[in-house]
């Protein structure tokens, strides 16, 4: 598997998944919309310790070379 993802990238995904923790643990947002902002941050996490998303793949995105 082929890394596409750049440092940027990676970092941007990371802030955003924190972000929307702290939202959901401060009861910011509630009910249903919490547990899609929990996976969402969860998958942001996952695509950015890998190094790889999938969508890029599939559309040919990449932003590894971008820094």
């Amino acid at each position: 598997m082929k890394k596409n993802m750049g440092v940027l990238d990676r970092t941007i995904r990371t802030i955003i998944a924190i972000i929307g923790g702290f939202m959901v643990y401060l009861g910011m947002v509630e009910g249903s919309s919490s547990f899609v902002l929990i996976a969402v941050a969860g998958i942001f996490v996952l695509t950015s310790i890998v190094g790889f998303c999938p969508l890029y793949g599939i559309f040919g995105v990449t932003t590894h070379n971008l820094e």
